[in-house]
């Protein structure tokens, strides 16, 4: 063994076949065996369940997993199974699963992270950029599953919801954009804790339903700099700090808590004010119902380029579609579907998942249809809401969807 054959990787990189040479971080005091191989994935699971987050692992020691025996021709050959087993492609319905579970843990860890902000205890880094690694590798997988959930929406979870869509909306525009994917999990951390500082707005304020005064709204706006003073105590890189800064900075210099105009603004800082625009307008509150995604995407023309970068508006609606994937749209059958993916030459005909019939005002048995198929003769009328309607689209999204 040299030193060449040491490598650091994430418990992400981890896969079956590597030898591991020693455990370098993890979360938690229980004592966990440094060395040994990693015979299947099982064990993957194990260690990240103990909390492990980066480890060493012995390049010369690398075996087959089927046969036991030593790999001679490495350590290229284990780079590149880690990129297959990363940049691998998955079906919506493969992907729903695991990404339905990686969303509620989202919320969880916002919940978590919020908390200690509001009790002034210190926040381990790490956890949130683990989650943003683990995001950004379901993108890769296959973007639509989480897009989807982004729409699943709960009216008392507004603020952790918020952020975590942001991150995930973010994490697709910049893959879409062809950014890196260091590049994509630094927005998508962005957009995961960009209103952290809300926390310490008090909740008559930020609960309260109806137009803000402007003393209430001085107090509302203080939640940026908030957040830029708690994540400048944890152990986040600069630009993610001023891309998190920025996300209320308008381009003609109206926005906050700066005042910041053109060009002042980062990229990463135009971004971020669309996702979250986007996501606020969408959203499903206590108070009131999200309005449909493309009034909101309108409204973000209508308002670019004076507020938001024009360009990045255009790409961003090229990125999610005319429907986006987990909308409902009325069907020119009297049926309502939810978008499951986008075809990039024919932007109104997605593919679609059928489950409600309104002459029977009934949900029925969910089922794919792709609109561009030559033999269908289906089209979309209109983009609808589940208020609208008057069903639970949650609940049996949770029940028959996403199971």
């Amino acid at each position: 063994m040299s030193a060449e054959d040491i490598k650091v990787i994430s418990i992400d990189e981890l896969q079956p076949g590597m030898y591991v040479h020693d455990i370098i971080k993890q979360r938690g005091k229980m004592k966990i065996k440094s060395q040994g191989k990693v015979k299947d994935l099982n064990l993957v699971q194990q260690l990240k369940a103990k909390g492990i987050l980066q480890l060493k692992i012995d390049l010369s020691k690398a075996f087959d997993p089927e046969t036991g025996e030593l790999i001679q021709t490495q350590p290229e050959p284990i780079k590149k199974a880690v990129e297959k087993q990363v940049t691998k492609r998955v079906s919506f319905d493969d992907e729903l699963h695991r990404a339905a579970k990686l969303h509620s843990q989202g919320k969880v860890i916002q919940k978590e992270v919020l908390d200690h902000v509001a009790n002034d205890q210190p926040i381990d880094a790490e956890i949130p950029k683990e989650f943003s690694e683990n995001l950004v590798g379901s993108i890769d997988r296959n973007p639509n599953a989480l897009m989807c959930l982004s729409k699943i929406r709960e009216k008392d979870t507004y603020l952790l919801e918020h952020s975590l869509n942001v991150a995930i909306l973010l994490a697709n525009f910049a893959k879409f954009l062809g950014f890196s994917k260091e590049e994509t999990e630094e927005l998508s951390l962005s957009g995961f804790l960009h209103d952290i500082g809300k926390i310490k707005v008090p909740d008559e304020i930020l609960h309260k339903p109806g137009r803000l005064t402007d003393s209430e709204m001085d107090v509302m706006r203080q939640h940026v700099e908030w957040g830029v003073e708690t994540l400048s105590k944890m152990d986040i890189p600069e630009r993610i700090i001023r891309t998190m800064g920025e996300h209320h900075e308008r381009l003609d210099g109206a926005g906050y808590p700066q005042g910041k105009h053109g060009d002042d603004i980062s990229k990463f800082g135009r971004m971020i004010a669309i996702a979250d625009t986007y996501d606020a307008m969408t959203a499903e509150r206590c108070y009131k119902a999200g309005m449909p995604s493309q009034k909101a995407l309108k409204i973000l023309l209508e308002e670019s380029p004076s507020k938001y970068d024009r360009n990045l508006v255009q790409q961003f609606i090229k990125c999610i579609g005319i429907y986006p994937v987990g909308s409902l749209v009325r069907l020119n059958n009297q049926q309502v579907a939810m978008v499951v993916s986008q075809h990039s030459e024919k932007p109104l005909a997605p593919v679609v998942k059928v489950f409600y019939s309104l002459r029977s005002k009934i949900f029925i048995t969910p089922k794919n249809v792709n609109l561009a198929a030559n033999n269908v003769e289906l089209e979309i009328e209109s983009e609808v809401l589940a208020s609208d309607l008057g069903i639970d689209f949650n609940r049996f999204f949770n029940e028959n969807i996403a199971t």
